[in-house]
């Protein structure tokens, strides 16, 4: 998932997988393959490249995964607009969830 704004300056996340177009017109609309539209105010160029990184952490897991045969913890770029500083938790994630691999 990527984070964007809206408009009105709440944050949401988007899957990435879902995206059909990006336009600048010249607001940044976000289309999803099911006709959804999201005015945000990213740049067209920034929700690319943060789409961009997501794939990109999806292929450094993948890989790290191969590797290890255990998932890297990957730190997510902070959101310019949320203040981690004020939550309850301290800025940190909860500890992950172990998955159950398939039994062939």
């Amino acid at each position: 998932m990527i984070l964007v704004t809206r408009l009105n300056g709440s944050v949401f996340a988007v899957n990435p997988d879902l995206i059909q177009r990006v336009e600048a017109t010249p607001d940044t609309v976000i289309t999803l393959v099911d006709g959804a539209k999201f005015v945000v105010t990213e740049p067209l160029s920034e929700v690319v490249e943060r789409v961009m990184a997501f794939r990109a952490r999806v292929v450094a897991t993948a890989h790290s995964l191969e590797e290890t045969g255990t998932a890297e913890i990957l730190e997510l770029p902070a959101h310019p607009h949320i203040d981690t500083t004020t939550s309850d938790t301290d800025g940190e994630l909860p500890a992950p969830v172990p998955l159950h691999r398939r039994r062939p």
